[in-house]
């Protein structure tokens, strides 16, 4: 499956999706690497099989396995990370913030892939999982970094394509279940 075989799967109701999609496929403004890093990090954190797949797919013959290694990576340490910290943040204790987290976050530090791809792919990730504090943290470091304005919020509108592209898949799926 593939970008094209994912929106051909997508509900009539879902034509926005469908556009959004063909955009994201044709975007040229990142590298190859950040690109298609994103459709794998992002599709993962759906946790949507059937978009996660398509989107490998999609991405596997355009990056190197340490890439796909790292994209999963991001995809992984951000939903044990975005857990954590949207809890320390959104909890009124604010005592927990002061605890040591006492989470093995290593593969932050040593991603395998420029850092600052890896930085964009948490990003994406912490916007999907709806983590506040993960999102001010790696937008720090991209800025920090010289990544401008315009490539988060691309990164963000990836993140924010690719969930829709699942919530879609799964209203369709339950007027289906509905419907019997």
């Amino acid at each position: 499956m593939s970008i094209e075989s994912l929106k051909e799967k997508l509900p009539a109701f879902a034509k926005d999706v469908r556009l959004n999609l063909s955009s994201l496929a044709s975007d040229e403004t990142m590298s190859d690497q950040r690109k298609y890093g994103l459709l794998i990090a992002c599709g993962l954190a759906t946790r949507n099989p059937v978009v996660a797949s398509a989107l490998e797919v999609e991405a596997r013959a355009r990056l190197s396995s340490e890439a796909l290694d790292a994209a999963r990576a991001a995809a992984s340490i951000m939903a044990m990370n975005n857990v954590y910290y949207r809890f320390v943040h959104l909890a009124s204790n604010k005592e927990y913030g002061s605890m040591p987290a006492r989470l093995r976050m290593n593969v932050i530090a040593n991603p395998g892939v420029d850092k600052i791809d890896f930085e964009l792919w948490s990003l994406a990730v912490s916007a999907i999982n709806g983590c506040g504090l993960c999102i001010d943290s790696h937008e720090k470091v991209l800025r920090e970094a010289g990544v401008g304005a315009a490539e988060v919020h691309t990164a963000v509108r990836f993140a924010a394509v690719i969930q829709s592209a699942a919530v879609a898949l799964e209203a369709a799926g339950l007027s289906r279940l509905v419907a019997a």
